[in-house]
């Protein structure tokens, strides 16, 4: 079996036989950016730099980033989708473009003495098929490119297009390997499509790679004809390069980047499938460790299809929420902590109800996914023990409300239909459960649709006829807005570069420099999190601060703020910002050049020196003032400043 390993250590060597220089990974909770709960690609530490801002380690760059996107939670169980994974990319930043990608990109793939030899007969592509209301022609570069890539290897490149240009209807293959399609999955930006983008938004088009696995029959309720951005599971997407090309202008048109970038992104789970010839990411050494404990545990067996969504559910959800724990990311009913315990809840109860697991198990995979990622990321093994004991206590404590729940569930039903009638189905019978019903209780609550009917059976409720259809209805609308948040708002890095934002931005480098003085040097910074209306600022101390001392930290950043203080940058080697006395985030990994920004006339005399990647005001004077709001307990020794 080719291991993730063995893949890590090809891909490291490829890219750096390349020029290029590795990128290292930010934390699955970003900082400073509201707008996300988690670190969904690898580019999001990118943007800055993807639009103009100089990258300490070059043009050439590349990196694999941990990620979990939880909007995608319940697609989870079947053989591609996963909420935690890891993305593996690499980017240019004004130096190649896509003749020079697209190249690396085939050879990486297809390559079997330093690549990772996938068979190209069996590599498909896609490429963006022009948008006529914007003047953006079909992407001729990249098709030209692709021709000739699979000429090499004896192979004839069909282009086709998917849409029957006269009745806008899907096509079947027509024995294409190449094709286009519109700009809703060939185009990128971070406001979507290019007539959703604002004046100044960068964007272009992308390609992507599928790679197809013809044991997988073509699932009709997709779609009559297959292709490959089918969801049926036929062909499964490995890779896409956004070409960052054009800039909206102001009438509406799109005028071309002065230096277009690269930025390429593949999943690691999908590509280590790939190259082991399964088109099920759980079969590969990311998941098997983890599945043999949960047939240890169960006495049933991942073979058996039966078995196969929960063990693929409880593999997932438990990979994702010791990750968050170990960033001390508890279970909780707000933001991160939120998600950690749905995925938590959702494993035990399939392990539970499906697999008929009557005991506490969670805490038994911790060890799995430490022998899985032990190297890679050996904060999982420091924290295992800590892992563990959340991992219990939150267990028996869901296995105790499960109990409770077979008699709260029927009176919560009840008050719901008190409060909201029959869900507007025409059906008025007394204890009849509706759909929506079902879906407040499972998103309020924690209990899945099928515990909530058997609880519900047995206390004689009966069920509107439309109530599955209901529940469906409401699950995606509420998936539907929560994509469309997570698109839409987000941008990576900092919120936006507003003038308050960065202001706050600022600002957090004063207040970390004062709790310093002011408490000790015994404080750590453990987060913080921005937006336009306000910071937060979550820092390590050995005692509570008083009043006393608060009132003297917010004194130190106003009588910097007043001083009208410089903020520059250098960029340095780590050791020597270290050497400076440059402050940085503990749970961060940065590369061996960085950037330091300082609040001072020198760097030699600076107030504060810290690694961050910017931007900032300039002056200090720019920040204004700043009031400290409120300060909280949210941990052992950790406490959240709030300022305005």
């Amino acid at each position: 079996m080719f291991t993730h390993t063995d893949f890590r250590n090809r891909y490291d060597a490829f890219w750096k036989k390349r020029a290029h220089s590795m990128v290292p990974p930010i934390p699955l909770v970003p900082q400073n950016d509201p707008t996300t709960l988690f670190t969904g690609s690898g580019m999001q530490q990118l943007v800055p730099y993807l639009l103009g801002e100089p990258h300490p380690l070059g043009k050439r760059l590349y990196n694999v980033q941990p990620c979990l996107r939880s909007q995608d939670i319940e697609e989870i169980g079947d053989n591609r989708h996963t909420t935690f994974f890891e993305m593996v990319g690499n980017w240019s930043l004004g130096d190649y473009f896509k003749d020079e990608q697209i190249e690396f990109v085939f050879d990486f793939f297809t390559n079997k003495t330093y690549g990772l030899g996938l068979d190209p007969n069996r590599l498909y592509v896609s490429v963006f098929s022009g948008s006529g209301n914007d003047g953006i022609a079909e992407d001729e570069t990249s098709i030209a490119k692709w021709k000739a890539l699979f000429a090499g290897v004896n192979i004839e490149a069909k282009h086709v297009r998917l849409f029957d240009e006269e009745t806008g209807g899907k096509l079947g293959m027509q024995g294409g390997r190449i094709f286009s399609y519109n700009a809703k999955k060939n185009w990128w930006s971070r406001a979507g499509v290019p007539e959703n983008m604002p004046p100044g938004e960068p964007g272009g088009p992308d390609t992507e790679c599928f790679y197809l696995f013809p044991s997988v029959p073509h699932d009709t309720k997709y779609g009559e004809n297959c292709h490959p951005n089918c969801d049926c599971g036929r062909f499964i997407e490995i890779g896409n390069s956004v070409f960052m090309q054009f800039k909206k202008n102001a009438d509406g048109s799109f005028s071309e980047l002065p230096k277009p970038n690269v930025d390429f992104g593949g999943g690691l789970e999908r590509l280590l499938a790939a190259v082991n010839d399964t088109p099920d990411v759980f079969m590969t050494d990311l998941y098997m460790p983890i599945l043999e404990t949960i047939e240890s545990v169960s006495g049933r067996e991942y073979a058996d299809e039966t078995n196969k969504k929960a063990f693929r559910i409880i593999a997932d959800h438990i990979k994702g929420a010791i990750m968050l724990i170990t960033m001390d990311i508890f279970p909780s009913n707000k933001e991160q902590g939120y998600v950690v315990r749905r995925m938590l809840r959702r494993s035990i109860w399939y392990g539970r109800h499906y697999l008929n697991i009557g005991e506490n198990f969670l805490e038994k995979l911790v060890d799995p996914v430490v022998a899985i990622y032990g190297e890679v990321y050996p904060e999982a093994a420091r924290e295992a023990e800590k892992t563990r004991k959340v991992l219990n206590d939150e267990e028996t404590r869901f296995r105790r409300n499960l109990e409770k729940g077979m008699h709260e569930v029927p009176k919560i039903a009840a008050r719901y239909q008190r409060e909201h009638g029959s869900g507007g189905t025409g059906n008025t019978m007394a204890k009849t459960a509706t759909g929506r019903m079902l879906f407040f209780i499972y998103e309020s609550y924690g209990f899945p649709p099928d515990l909530t009917v058997a609880m519900l059976e047995d206390k004689g409720w009966s069920f509107d006829k439309n109530f599955e259809e209901d529940f469906q209805n409401a699950k995606k609308a509420h998936q539907d807005k929560s994509r469309a948040g997570a698109e839409g708002k987000f941008k990576g890095g900092l919120a936006d570069n507003s003038e308050q934002v960065l202001r706050y931005h600022t600002a957090t480098h004063l207040l970390h420099q004062a709790l310093f003085d002011v408490l000790g040097a015994e404080v750590k910074q453990e987060g913080s999190n921005i937006t336009g209306e306000r910071l937060r600022f979550d820092f390590r101390a050995a005692t509570r601060p008083t009043p006393e001392q608060i009132a003297e930290v917010e004194r130190i950043v106003n009588e910097k703020i007043s001083a009208g203080i410089p903020v520059q940058f250098q960029m340095m080697p780590k050791e020597k910002a270290e050497k400076v006395g440059a402050k940085s985030f503990f749970k961060e990994k940065y590369p061996e050049t960085v950037k330091v920004y300082y609040i001072g006339t020198t760097l030699e005399d600076a107030y504060s020196k810290e690694f961050c990647g910017g931007p900032h005001v300039a002056n200090t004077r720019e920040i204004g003032s700043l009031t400290i709001t409120k300060i909280e307990k949210i941990g052992s020794n950790v406490f959240r400043l709030y300022a305005q």
